[in-house]
C-alpha cells in the first residue's frame, strides 16, 4: 500500500464501482472518479463517470491518470495506456478479478524491485514498470 500511496498521490485515479465499494471510501489526495452505468450513484468526495473515456475526460490532476480496477476497466484501459505499474505475485490466490493477460513483447520492462513476504505461508513478488514499445 505504501507504493501505491506514493505513485498515486496527486493523481486522478479511476475506478469501478465494486472497487469504490471495496475500499469503502475516496482516496486522500487524489482526484476520485468512480465509473459506473448507475446513474444515481453518488460518492461523497468521488466524481462519477458513465464509461471509461468519459472519466479520463474529467481526469484534471496532473499526469499519470491511474485506472485502479476492476478487471473490466483494466481491459478496457489497456488498449490505451503507455506505462503499466504492477505487483506480480509469485502464488496464486483465490478471487473473481484479475489483471488481463497483455502482449509482454509489446511492452519494456523498466522497473523490476523484488520482494518476499516473511510469514509462515510468505511469497515473493515483484514491484514492476513497463512502459509500452512504440514505433
Amino acid at each position: 500500500m505504501k507504493r501505491f500511496r506514493a505513485l498515486t498521490v496527486g493523481h486522478s485515479v479511476i475506478m469501478g464501482r465494486r472497487t469504490f465499494e471495496s475500499i469503502g471510501t475516496p482516496l486522500s489526495g487524489r482526484q476520485n472518479i468512480v465509473v459506473t452505468h448507475r446513474p444515481d450513484f453518488r460518492a461523497a468526495g468521488c466524481e462519477t463517470a458513465a464509461s471509461l473515456p468519459e472519466a479520463i475526460a474529467r481526469a484534471s490532476f496532473p499526469d499519470p491518470v491511474f485506472v485502479i480496477g476492476g478487471e473490466a476497466l483494466y481491459r478496457a484501459a489497456l488498449p490505451l495506456a503507455d506505462l503499466l505499474y504492477l505487483t506480480e505475485i509469485d502464488r496464486d490466490f483465490a478471487g473473481d478479478a484479475r489483471f488481463p493477460e497483455f502482449a509482454r513483447q509489446d511492452w519494456r520492462e523498466t522497473e523490476r524491485e523484488l520482494k518476499r513476504q516473511h510469514e509462515p505461508r510468505g511469497f515473493a513478488y515483484a514491484f514492476t514498470a513497463y512502459e509500452r514499445i512504440r514505433d
